[in-house]
């Protein structure tokens, strides 16, 4: 096996995996051609075929959420850190409660297209302001996530090539960016959502199936799995306890609590997870979508716990560790030692389409929210006609991917996995508070939503500036420097509650409310309660 340098697959592993993935982005570009509105109408490009079965929504919304670094990153967290990972691992299935128990049902039943749709039906006043907050956070949030999966193909791409030099890079990002532009603002939300399908149910069968080669390698043994993973990590039986990663010191206990928290709090306000929870028209399809969204994200989560152990046990912990530090090509190395250059390209072909699905999710959202939110009822103050916005909407699409793609090839360089948390941290501190208070407190007004989606947006970002994230260790920005006042990497502990205190001042620090205000938010809650015909 050769180093990270050369790349870790032979020749055969790169031309079945450029075959394969070359033949899925045809197919799948068919099929969201195939699939792209027939009509000039917002609320199929928005939200799709609104009449699919629950196993299908709930494949959607796996797709949607999960991304290359379940496959990639969380695998090695795994192998890294044993314990630790499994951990983290754990946070990914439990976020997935918070959408079933919290706010699945009452959003559905009291929203449109956007949460901004929400906000105007039970706020009377400083709608458009809260609607052009709400686009701002939803485009940085998205943005980031989608910068992290441009830089994420990047980094798939040095497992086959070694360090890709500029013009490699270059042609990785654009060649990623413009499938992703094209399924994005020409499939909208029909072609978005036989993507993810079709990626859901590659990334389920393909995790599953190296699983059971795992666990057979070890004879169905669980400890035999366990006892070999902890001798071949290099630190015995404390690969198997927590605080391998995130036990050495205090901080890191926060750090880590305060990356948890983020994840778990951060899924019921990502906009494309907002997106996914409108499009079902019947609440009990809704129910029943997220329950398969949740099982299903278990399994690959299940899975990828198993992958990680058996990357340690069969690979080795230092051959990881040495090929890559961030453990990214734990399953590709562990892979390749079970089946060889088809195995790896099969996973490596898999890789790159769940960036591709992703990507296109995050794109829709952004546009999404740009065209209905921002132009629609902001600019154009509702006039705008569903042609104008459906057009708006397919540029926003290509200005989103473009900004992204040119983000990427700066950042190059940057850990993907930081970028992600970002946008969890931001989702969970600007748009969850604005949720929650929108859906569960009569008192909430126009003004706490804008001082919980502007202070939660500003204080995530101004404390991951001033955090070693960006200065003062040598995986930094700007390692040479040190203006890092906040020690922890992941601000979600102090920039989740400061949004919900801000969204809460905002309203009591409000002038007193209006009549109008009462009966906007009995008829809100009416609607949120039994929904609305449409």
């Amino acid at each position: 096996m050769v180093t990270m340098s050369a790349g870790i697959v032979d020749r055969f592993s790169l031309q079945l995996t450029f075959v394969l993935f070359l033949s899925v982005v045809v197919v799948t570009l068919f099929m969201a051609l195939l699939t792209a509105p027939q009509r000039d109408e917002i609320s199929e490009f928005y939200l799709g075929n609104r009449t699919m079965s629950p196993l299908r929504n709930g494949l959607a919304m796996c797709g949607d959420y999960l991304s290359a670094a379940t496959l990639l990153g969380s695998t090695g967290l795994v192998a890294l850190n044993g314990y630790d990972g499994l951990l983290y691992l754990g946070g990914t299935v439990v976020a997935w409660m918070m959408v079933l128990l919290l706010i699945a049902e009452p959003l559905r039943r009291a929203g449109r297209f956007t949460l901004g749709d929400t906000l105007a039906l039970r706020l009377t006043r400083l709608q458009r302001p809260a609607r052009l907050a709400l686009a701002v956070c939803t485009l940085v949030i998205t943005t980031l996530y989608l910068v992290a999966q441009l830089v994420g193909s990047i980094a798939l791409l040095t497992q086959f090539t070694g360090e890709p030099g500029a013009a490699t890079r270059t042609l990785c990002v654009i060649v990623i960016g413009t499938v992703v532009i094209v399924y994005a603002a020409i499939g909208g939300a029909p072609g978005a959502t036989v993507i993810q399908i079709i990626k859901a149910v590659m990334l389920i069968a393909g995790v599953t199936v190296t699983a059971v080669m795992v666990l057979n390698h070890y004879d169905w043994n669980p400890n035999a799995l366990l006892s070999a993973a902890a001798n071949h990590s290099g630190t015995g039986t404390q690969f198997l306890e927590p605080g391998l990663r995130y036990g050495v010191s205090t901080t890191s206990k926060i750090d880590f609590f305060s990356l948890e928290l983020a994840i778990v709090l951060g899924l019921a306000a990502l906009p494309h997870v907002l997106m996914r929870l409108l499009a079902p028209r019947k609440v009990d399809v809704l129910r029943s979508s997220v329950v398969w969204a949740v099982g299903l994200v278990g399994l690959v989560c299940l899975a990828a716990g198993v992958l990680g152990l058996g990357a340690t046990a069969v690979v080795g912990r230092d051959t990881i560790a040495n090929t890559d530090h961030k453990g990214d090509s734990a399953v590709l190395l562990l892979a390749n030692a079970l089946g060889g250059g088809i195995l790896t390209a099969l996973l490596s072909c898999l890789a790159f389409v769940t960036l591709l699905a992703v990507a296109a999710g995050l794109t829709l959202a952004a546009a999404t929210s740009l065209a209905h939110d921002l132009y629609g009822e902001v600019i154009r103050k509702g006039r705008a006609s569903e042609t104008e916005e459906l057009m708006v909407a397919r540029l926003s699409a290509v200005v989103i991917g473009v900004l992204a793609m040119m983000l990427a090839l700066v950042s190059w360089g940057a850990n993907t996995a930081t970028l992600a948390f970002l946008a969890f941290a931001i989702a969970a501190s600007a748009i969850l508070p604005t949720i929650v208070y929108t859906l569960f407190w009569r008192r909430f007004t126009g003004q706490g939503a804008l001082l919980s989606l502007w202070g939660g947006l500003a204080c995530s970002v101004l404390l991951v500036l001033f955090s070693p994230v960006v200065s003062s260790t040598p995986g930094s920005f700007y390692p040479e420097s040190d203006f890092a006042w906040f020690p922890l990497q992941n601000p979600g502990i102090v920039s989740i509650p400061a949004g919900f205190l801000l969204g809460w001042l905002g309203t009591v620090l409000s002038e007193r409310r209006h009549p109008q205000e009462d009966a906007a938010y009995a008829d809100f809650e009416v609607r949120m309660l039994v929904g609305a015909k449409e």
